[in-house]
């Protein structure tokens, strides 16, 4: 299987989540959107999802995913990124998407290049696919520690 180089941006959503490639650009629309409901609207509202981030490690269940969000499109940090180089897979009513982020943050006039290590896995409610987990992580320690300075807002 070769990895898909056409980014998804969320641009391309069209209102529907039926497909796992639709289900993924309705995540990116609404994180690149910073709309704290559209993702929450994207993500299986239950405790048995997990999430583990650069900004807040593992955690699990929608509340504590939700803070994690919060921290990121409601500081001020704005945050864009695409999915790209990626594979598919499903089975049966499950499917995960292995890939890579790319994108920026930027607080004030700093400006951060991303690149991130990422996988998402949704479930199937019905004709709908909800993310029921997300991993990523970033290569670069010093990206990394500069992300967390400023979507944490420690000092540098």
């Amino acid at each position: 299987m070769m990895p898909e180089q056409r980014p998804i941006t969320g641009a391309e959503y069209g209102g529907s989540a039926a497909t796992p490639t639709e289900a993924l650009a309705r995540f990116y629309a609404a994180f690149n959107a910073a709309s704290l409901d559209a993702l929450a609207s994207s993500w299986e509202q239950s405790d048995a999802i997990a999430m583990d981030n650069p900004v807040g490690g593992i955690v699990r269940g929608w509340a504590a995913v939700r803070q994690v969000y919060a921290k990121l499109v409601q500081g001020p940090a704005k945050i864009t990124v695409e999915f790209y180089d990626y594979t598919l897979h499903e089975v049966g009513d499950l499917f995960y998407a292995v890939g890579r982020e790319r994108g920026k943050l930027s607080v004030g006039t700093r400006q951060l290049a991303l690149a991130i290590r990422t996988t998402r896995m949704f479930r199937r409610h019905g004709a709908v696919w909800r993310q029921v987990h997300h991993h990523g992580s970033m290569d670069n320690p010093a990206m990394l520690e500069e992300y967390q300075r400023l979507i944490l807002g420690a000092p540098s």
